[in-house]
C-alpha cells in the first residue's frame, strides 16, 4: 500500500473500515461523521502509514488509535454529539435483534436501546471510548489500553467508572419503565 499499490490499500479499506467505522459512530453517534471519521483515517494512513511501527502492535490498534485522535479533535473542535435518533432510517444493526413476535415488545425494546444509546453518548469521552473499545468492540484490556496508549490499570478504572455513569444514567429509565408497566397492570385489573 505504501509502494502504491492500489489493490492493497483497495484489500486493507475492505478489511479494516468496518471496525472504524463502528467505532466512530460508537463514540459520536452519527453516522455522518463516522464516515467522514473512517474516511480521514486511511487518508491518514495513506501520508503517515511510514510511522506504523509494528513492534508496537497489530494495524488495527493503529487505525483506531488514528480514529480515536481524529474523533477527539473533531468533537473537541464541533462540540458534535448528535443522537442517532437523527437518523431514524438507521437502525445500525437492531434489526437482527427484533423480533416479530409482539410490537409492544419491539417498542419497549427499541426504546431501552434509544436510552442506553443516548446514556452512552452522554458520557465524557475518556469513559466513552474505554466502553466502546471494550464493551462494543469486545476488545481485551491489553488491546484498548494500546490504542488508547495507556496503561491496563488506566484502562479498568476508566472502564469500571464508565459502567458506573452509565447504570446511574439508566436508573431513571428503569424506574420510568417501571412505572409505566405497573400502571398498564393497575388499568388492566380495574377495565
Amino acid at each position: 500500500m505504501l509502494a502504491g499499490d492500489e489493490g492493497a490499500l483497495a484489500a486493507l479499506y475492505r478489511r479494516r473500515q468496518g471496525s472504524i467505522y463502528r467505532f466512530a459512530l460508537q463514540m459520536s453517534g452519527s453516522p455522518a461523521l463516522a464516515e467522514d471519521i473512517t474516511q480521514e483515517v486511511f487518508l491518514t494512513l495513506m501520508g503517515q502509514g511510514t510511522s506504523y511501527d509494528p513492534a508496537r502492535g497489530p494495524l488495527n490498534w493503529f487505525l483506531l488509535g488514528i480514529a480515536r485522535n481524529l474523533m477527539r479533535q473533531r468533537l473537541g473542535r464541533e462540540r458534535f454529539y448528535t443522537s442517532l435518533e437523527d437518523n431514524p432510517g438507521d437502525q445500525s444493526g437492531i434489526s437482527e435483534l427484533q423480533t416479530a413476535n409482539n410490537p409492544l415488545e419491539e417498542l419497549s425494546r427499541n426504546e431501552r436501546i434509544e436510552v442506553l444509546r443516548k446514556a452512552v453518548l452522554s458520557l465524557p469521552t475518556r469513559y466513552r471510548e474505554v466502553l466502546v473499545l471494550c464493551d462494543l468492540q469486545e476488545l481485551s484490556y491489553a488491546d484498548a489500553a494500546a490504542v488508547l496508549d495507556c496503561a491496563i490499570g488506566t484502562v479498568r478504572s476508566r472502564l469500571h467508572r464508565a459502567r458506573a455513569l452509565l447504570i446511574e444514567k439508566m436508573r431513571p429509565a428503569a424506574a420510568e419503565e417501571g412505572a409505566t408497566a405497573e400502571s398498564a397492570a393497575t388499568a388492566r385489573c380495574f377495565a
